[in-house]
């Protein structure tokens, strides 16, 4: 069986500076001072010995990120097929060696065979249109949550994201519980990987998918709708508007989708509302 291999042999980077990394403003008084910056580092991911993914991550919180994405990439259908997992390195290079059940490495398997074929535009065949529109299992359905725990919401996430009021520039993903109360943020420079994150992490929390809702701080794109319903999450919260392939998905699988506005009242695009 093929083994991932060893971190690149490249110098290591230097180590951020305590200040942040200086700048000069482009102006006549040109002022010269220090920022703090986001980090991300490539994290290779492989399946008992088969490398799978390079991904760009925010390096925090890496093994709820490869839980999540695990399942919400559908190379699992439940956390207890993931057997065990290990995470490498440091800096800008590290690794991830997860261990899952064999009926999810051979379905892997299979699924690279099918997409091996590429062009210069992409995946080719049927089958790769397969993963961009999967076939997914239908949410239960659940009550929208209550109007008040929408209430000042963007004001209490930004509270939570203590990534970007140190650097800026990451996105977040975070769990709204029963009462309201905002009990999970995971943060990362990727939106999916924020996602990816927080479905990773609610396990470990005690927390379940369905029993409150979900909150992202990016646009609700198509494969946010793919991890939420994999996820078994009942309800996403979009801070910038959705598309309308995410919206149309979303009715179909039974996914509550709610657009929070910058000043007006939240709109319901999931369940579709009552024709006029």
């Amino acid at each position: 069986m093929p083994r991932a291999p060893g971190l690149p042999a490249t110098a290591p980077l230097a180590s951020t500076p305590a200040a942040g990394y200086a700048y000069a403003e482009l102006a006549p008084d040109a002022t010269v001072a220090a920022a703090p910056l986001a980090e991300e580092c490539a994290l290779a991911i492989a399946y008992n010995g088969l490398n799978q993914a390079v991904m760009m991550v925010t390096p925090r919180d890496l093994e709820d990120f490869v839980r999540g994405f695990t399942l919400s990439s559908g190379i699992i259908d439940g956390f207890d097929e993931i057997y065990d997992l290990t995470l490498h390195g440091e800096g800008a290079a590290c690794r991830a060696e997860v261990q899952i059940a064999s009926r999810a490495f051979w379905a892997l398997k299979r699924q690279r065979r099918q997409l091996a074929g590429t062009s210069g535009c992409g995946l080719c065949g049927v089958e790769a249109l397969d993963q961009a529109l999967p076939s997914l299992v239908e949410l239960s359905g659940q009550p929208l949550p209550p109007a008040e725990h929408l209430a000042g919401l963007r004001e209490r996430i930004a509270g939570a994201q203590s990534l970007a009021r140190h650097s800026g520039a990451v996105h977040a993903a975070l769990y709204v519980d029963a009462s309201g109360d905002i009990a999970l943020c995971r943060e990362d420079i990727g939106r999916h990987n924020a996602l990816d994150k927080l479905i990773g992490a609610l396990p470990g929390a005690g927390l379940e998918p369905a029993a409150g809702f979900v909150a992202v701080t990016s646009r609700c794109s198509l494969e946010l709708i793919h991890k939420a319903v994999r996820a078994r999450i009942a309800t996403l919260v979009c801070l910038s508007a959705p598309t309308a392939l995410s919206v149309q998905w979303a009715r179909a699988h039974r996914l509550n989708l709610i657009h929070l506005p910058h000043h007006s009242a939240p709109r319901v695009y999931s369940p579709a509302p009552p024709a006029a």
